[in-house]
């Protein structure tokens, strides 16, 4: 049991302590953006299933790989806060709730935007590449994956979920996610499924990213020796 409780301190200690002091101090002051996007995300649903209010809906945020580009880049945002309508919106709020959360806590808000509509958009884009490689190409997708609505959050909380664990050193949850996200993809050869390990692959990118401008800024300032305190990458 002792090691078990040294490896959880070992694995989630760093990223708990970052949350927990301002979660506790600020309460539900600390994610204005998180409770925001769930908020969103609940009207959304509640709109798009009027009779008055689907179309509105799609015509704002529904993406599909047969839209031109310029039209589905502009949806893109607000498509990562449209539900699914064939799955529990309450999944999607809990996602949002959690892994948004965390990483407003940790990263900032606009951080965690940045990332959560990089690895949204990575799976828009991918979906395009994939139709035009075809079913018999590497990770290449059926022609009928063009009519799909691709929506939601999944895409964005997996590639916030693994930038996390790769900044505090979660990296066994981190490879976790990822051994999930390629499972899915094994067990069930969907557009989703795909475009989860084209949102991660995008963020490893921006993990790689991070670490050089970080490394560089460390270098510079062992180098300097002017004793500044550190930048936040």
């Amino acid at each position: 049991m002792g090691t078990v409780v040294r490896w959880a301190r070992a694995e989630w200690g760093p990223l708990y302590d970052a949350v927990r002091e301002p979660l506790f101090r600020r309460r539900w002051r600390a994610l204005p953006m998180t409770l925001g996007a769930v908020c969103l995300t609940a009207l959304v649903q509640f709109t798009q299933n009027q009779s008055w209010g689907y179309r509105f809906v799609q015509n704002l945020g529904a993406v599909r790989a047969e839209d031109p580009l310029w039209p589905a880049l502009l949806r893109t945002p607000l498509s990562l806060f449209v539900p699914a309508l064939d799955l529990p919106v309450w999944g999607a709020l809990a996602q949002i709730l959690v892994v948004f959360g965390i990483a407003e806590i940790c990263l900032g808000w606009w951080r965690t935007l940045v990332i959560a509509y990089v690895a949204t958009l990575a799976g828009t884009l991918y979906a395009r590449v994939g139709i035009a490689v075809g079913p018999s190409g590497f990770l290449g997708l059926p022609g009928a994956d063009a009519h799909v609505v691709d929506t939601g959050p999944s895409a964005a909380v997996v590639g916030l979920a693994v930038f996390l664990g790769w900044r505090y050193r979660a990296y066994v949850t981190a490879g976790a996610v990822i051994v999930a996200m390629v499972v899915e993809v094994v067990l069930k050869d969907n557009l989703a499924g795909k475009e989860h390990l084209a949102a991660i692959v995008a963020v490893l990118v921006l993990c790689g990213v991070s670490a050089l401008r970080h490394g560089r800024t460390t270098g510079a300032r062992a180098g300097s020796g002017s004793g500044l305190p550190p930048i936040r990458s």
